[in-house]
């Protein structure tokens, strides 16, 4: 007798309380949103246009850490002078930065 009243109670109430069961999980789906997937996804665009615009002349660091002037742009590789007359072939994702003109004379 007292367990279907509090059964009947209970039913009641949980509609009620549904969408305020999903608030914080929709809260942290947002943080996550904004904090990570947006910023993430703004860097691959700009290193993208980075690599597209990649030319001749232009001096690079690589992921690997090694720096550089761009020799030869192929579609999806680079020439990379890294010394009088040593060239590397690189994937142009691997390019992490393009560097002020002069950098290579600065650091050298």
């Amino acid at each position: 007798m007292f367990i279907s009243n509090a059964y009947a109670e209970s039913a009641a109430a949980a509609p009620q309380a549904g969408f305020m069961e999903f608030l914080p999980l929709i809260a942290l789906v947002a943080v996550f949103y904004f904090l990570v997937l947006r910023p993430q996804s703004k860097r691959a665009k700009e290193h993208k246009a980075m690599v597209e615009a990649l030319q001749r002349g232009d001096e690079v660091i690589t992921v690997g850490g090694e720096v550089g002037t761009v020799s030869k742009v192929y579609e999806e590789y680079a020439g990379i002078e890294i010394a009088e007359n040593v060239v590397v072939t690189v994937q142009k994702a691997a390019i992490q930065n393009v560097l002020p003109k002069g950098t290579i004379k600065s650091i050298k």
